[in-house]
């Protein structure tokens, strides 16, 4: 059996302070899309997540370069295999309330995970597919 080198990398950013229901509407945009697209995009996303997603994004990138320094790796080269959000621990809070009651506040985290991929010939087909139509 011939061993295949899959040229991916990972990046996993974990307790980041902001709840993974609001991370995951930023994360849903940028799902298979190029690195450079996806990091245009992002810079133009009114979300306070979207700052979170593309540092997790540019640091996956960067362990492909670091993994693979003798291939010729650009964003342009790169796609957003996975991404995805977990949740994280939940810090339990109380707010005083009348007549000497508590309510709860729940602070939530997540952990985003992305792994980058280089384009195989059948994505670069499709791309081409649909600049010629």
């Amino acid at each position: 059996m011939e061993d295949t080198v899959t040229l991916e990398a990972k990046a996993v950013q974990r307790y980041i302070r902001i709840s993974p229901r609001k991370v995951r509407l930023v994360v849903d945009m940028v799902r298979g899309e190029q690195v450079d697209v996806a990091m245009t995009r992002l810079k133009f996303v009114n979300k306070r997540g979207a700052e979170y997603v593309s540092k997790v994004i540019g640091s996956a990138a960067a362990n492909l370069r670091d993994r693979f320094e003798d291939e010729a790796l650009d964003n342009e080269d790169l796609v957003v295999r996975e991404i995805y959000v977990d949740e994280g621990p939940t810090l339990k809070r109380i707010q005083p309330a009348p007549m000497g009651r508590a309510h709860p506040i729940r602070k939530r985290t997540s952990h985003i995970t992305v792994v980058v991929g280089k384009k195989t010939e059948f994505e670069l087909e499709d791309e081409n597919d649909v600049n010629e139509e």
